[in-house]
């Protein structure tokens, strides 16, 4: 049986209460690294056996704090480019069949990254507040089709995060591995819709603090959430 592990970041040097990072590539603070370790203890009695994270430094800090504790080291699967015949397509490096129990494949990309606040990222959201109104702000932060000036609608980045899962993620859970995806809020929401089925209307209801992770368990080809009575079951299940 496999285990998918969603764990949000833990918290970045800029807080994510006070400004809207988005795509600024920044460290843990030191509340960070603690939120990870806490994430850690959490994850100690599951053997993770693949890794994901987006490329962005404080997601990829955090998993491997997760995988340091779990006595584990992470090694990097690395994209590249084609040659001149194959512009544009995208090949993964392999990585040796005889890695032992201690050394995890991990794959990073910008599929899992989190959504471009386009003109507010960086700014303080009280200031942006201030400029556009709070429940225009609001609106940005949590429709699904509509995001803010220059930048991504959470529709947009369910579009490239769910397309990656597919492709990439279910199958190892499917083949019975424990994986983890460390990644942000605004990725996570996507998956969290995508596997429980969450109407684009209910997409305000789905939240990620920093640190925060959710188990699901693959039962009968269906990814069920643990300590849900009953869950709701993913289209992927038709995939």
């Amino acid at each position: 049986m496999g285990y998918l592990i969603l764990v949000r970041h833990g918290e970045p040097c800029f807080k994510p209460d006070n400004r809207f990072v988005g795509w600024i590539d920044i460290p843990l603070s030191k509340k960070g690294i603690e939120e990870a370790l806490d994430c850690a203890v959490k994850l100690e009695n599951i053997e993770l056996d693949l890794a994901f994270a987006s490329n962005l430094v404080r997601a990829q800090e955090t998993l491997f704090i997760i995988l340091s504790s779990q006595k584990k080291t992470g090694i990097h699967v690395h994209e590249k480019v084609g040659d001149k015949s194959e512009v544009g397509k995208i090949k993964w490096h392999s990585y040796s069949k005889k890695l032992n129990k201690n050394l995890i494949p991990v794959f990073c990309t910008a599929a899992l990254n989190e959504r471009c606040y386009g003109k507010l990222q960086g700014e303080k959201k009280q200031k942006m507040e201030e400029k556009y109104g709070s429940e225009r702000i609001a609106f940005w932060r949590f429709d699904f089709e509509i995001g803010p000036p220059d930048g991504e609608s959470l529709k947009v980045v369910y579009e490239r995060t769910v397309s990656y899962f597919v492709q990439k993620v279910m199958p190892a859970i499917k083949d019975g591995k424990n994986v983890i995806v460390c990644a942000h809020r605004g990725s996570l929401r996507a998956l969290v819709k995508y596997i429980e089925d969450v109407p684009d209307k209910d997409i305000m209801d789905i939240n990620f603090s920093t640190g925060e992770l959710v188990k699901y368990y693959l039962l009968e080809g269906r990814l069920v959430k643990e300590n849900t009575a009953q869950p709701k079951l993913s289209a992927l299940n038709a995939t």
